[in-house]
């Protein structure tokens, strides 16, 4: 089975170790590769009291505006003019694109984010790769870790259909091509791939599995309405 299409260019770290049929290997030994060639310290922009970096292996390009309150721990790499927003938590080991933005609030853990891919409002983004121009809706989990602590296997259908392919991580959360889109509120359980421009609805609980480039996911529900008449309100009371 062939996985859709995820990314159209990967930046120079990552561009020679890219499997399309296995992309999340991109956060195993290609990522640790990448951070350990960062220089100790190349910090490019003004130093401020009001956020807090942490360990050493710390890479800020020019243009970058990093809010109060955010806390950047090494190894890091935070291309030029990236937002990290005020209480952003950035964990060691990640890669942020140029032009990403880490909204308020967010915390990025062991992941890569690719030229202005953006978790805006109020994110988790666990052991995943979001590509070029990705936008996760307010609120939008990426979960990485599954309740009883099994390696994630994926489905390679939406459905569950068909062997699982082993990925055998313990850790992983979801790979979204260029463009992907999510709404609020949705969540993303560990395994989950989704090729490139395709929608994901507001409130969705997008179980693993591979989902197709250039597919709208929909959330279907039924609502209710009753409508309750208070106490001694109603006719002939």
């Amino acid at each position: 089975m062939s996985l859709p299409p995820l990314f159209a260019e990967l930046p120079e770290p990552f561009r020679e170790r890219f499997d399309p049929e296995k992309p999340w290997e991109l956060l195993g030994e290609a990522l640790d590769e990448a951070l350990a060639a960062l220089p100790a310290d190349a910090i490019e922009i003004p130093l401020s009291p009001d956020f807090h970096l942490a360990g050493d292996r710390i890479a800020i390009g020019k243009g970058t505006r990093i809010h109060p309150g955010a806390v950047i721990e090494g190894p890091v790499f935070i291309g030029r003019d990236v937002q990290v927003r005020p209480g952003a938590f950035i964990r060691g080991g990640c890669w942020i694109g140029d032009r990403a933005v880490i909204g308020a609030n967010t915390e990025i853990k062991r992941s890569i984010l690719l030229a202005g891919a953006a978790a805006p409002h109020l994110a988790y983004v666990g052991d995943s790769v979001l590509g070029v121009k990705v936008n996760l809706g307010a609120g939008t989990i990426l979960s990485n870790f599954r309740h009883d602590g099994r390696d994630i296997a994926i489905p390679p259908g939406p459905h569950g259909e068909g062997p699982r392919i082993a990925t055998g991580w313990r850790k992983l959360g979801a790979i979204l091509g260029d463009r992907v889109k999510t709404g609020c509120n949705s969540v993303l359980h560990p395994g989950v791939v989704v090729g490139r421009g395709t929608e994901i609805y507001p409130g969705v609980m997008l179980r693993a599995g591979v989902y197709p480039a250039g597919s709208v996911v929909k959330l279907r529900q039924e609502l209710e309405v009753v409508e309750v008449v208070p106490r001694g309100t109603a006719p002939g009371a």
